[in-house]
């Protein structure tokens, strides 16, 4: 399963990066999430389809968009997405 963390590079992207790590952790899942940023950053959201960021995608499908402090959420998209692998 790829995770990443796509975005402008603000303190909201790094912070749904972080969460997100945080949130892959305490599932007990050894991927690792990567940090699209800049331009690279930009240029994956493009691909993507997205309209606004920052976005979590897995296995290049958007399945969160914008950020938010709830971990819980984070979890819930990321072990939905495991399910339907």
């Amino acid at each position: 399963m790829k995770i990443e963390v796509l975005g402008s590079g603000c303190p909201a992207c790094k912070k749904l990066y972080e969460m997100t790590q945080k949130a892959v952790r305490e599932l007990g899942m050894k991927e690792k999430v990567e940090y699209f940023t800049g331009d690279k950053g930009i240029n994956k959201l493009i691909e993507l389809g997205a309209m606004s960021s920052p976005v979590i995608a897995i296995n290049n499908k958007i399945v969160m968009v914008g950020f938010t402090p709830n971990l819980e959420k984070i979890k819930s998209v990321i072990s939905k997405a495991k399910e339907e692998r």
